[in-house]
């Protein structure tokens, strides 16, 4: 691997990604959360609330929805970005989004404070490049098939065109198991901490896809040295509008900050 940008090289720090205050790689765990699409004003408004109120650090959620069906539910698109841009300033929380198409990293930019390239994104090689020519910190999930060195070069192409802030993200890897949405891989995060100077951290909820994981896996991730985790919430997991099965109502969001934080 030739990671001449991202590699950690002899006796370098390990990068740090500061947000305003906040300081992502820096030895103390962030939680990212919110819920996975952006549905009207009071269910993210709720959720900004509850993750301010908790001790949460990073407000999520989705404007542009990749899902594997056209009639499923795609997300508000700007409008949905406006809505987490207001409620993360109202509740003092930096915000994350993902965007899916270079025509729109100008016009995402303007909304939130990290980038987020998903997993079906991870080799989109021409929104790699994009986005590393932007001043705004990447959020860079790894590929459902892809291997460690095809997740760090696509980090690398982003650090080619100058921006290496870059924050990685495990959120499992598809294998022959069914049981759970995907495999989640604990052992990438030392072995990315070997590797790379980069952050990482770990999204449980696409990872298992199933919401009775993601309390153990969020433990298992922070004792794994993550340097935080990516959690989905909602008012009400039952009725929301995607990946409901894998998000937390906010009492068990309570119950997995008491945990983490004690």
């Amino acid at each position: 691997m030739n990671l001449n940008l991202i590699g950690k090289k002899n006796h370098e720090e390990n990068k740090i990604i500061q947000i305003g205050n906040l300081k992502i790689g820096s030895g103390k765990a962030i939680v990212i959360a919110g819920p996975c699409s952006i549905e009207n004003e009071q269910q993210i408004d709720a959720a900004a609330n509850i993750v301010k109120k908790l001790g949460g650090h990073i407000l999520r959620g989705g404007a542009f929805k990749p899902r594997t069906s056209p009639y499923s539910f795609q997300g508000l698109g700007e409008e949905g970005l406006r809505l987490l841009k207001e409620a993360g300033e109202k509740y003092g929380l930096p915000v994350v989004s993902e965007v899916m198409d270079t025509r729109d990293v100008e016009m995402v930019s303007k909304y939130v404070d990290i980038l987020q390239i998903g997993s079906r994104n991870m080799q989109n090689f021409s929104l790699l490049k994009e986005v590393g020519r932007t001043q705004k910190p990447i959020l860079l999930k790894r590929g459902m098939t892809a291997t460690i060195e095809d997740w760090l070069m696509a980090a690398e192409y982003i650090a080619y065109e100058g921006n290496e802030d870059i924050i990685l993200c495990e959120r499992g890897v598809r294998t022959f198991e069914t049981y759970t949405r995907n495999t989640l891989d604990l052992a990438a995060v030392p072995i990315i901490k070997n590797l790379s100077k980069l952050p990482i951290i770990v999204d449980p909820s696409h990872g298992t896809g199933r919401k009775e994981l993601i309390r153990p896996m969020t433990k298992a991730s922070l004792a794994a040295g993550a340097d935080g985790v990516m959690i989905e919430i909602h008012p009400n997991p039952c009725e929301a509008l995607s990946d409901g099965e894998q998000s937390l109502n906010f009492e068990e969001f309570h119950i997995l900050m008491k945990e983490i934080n004690h």
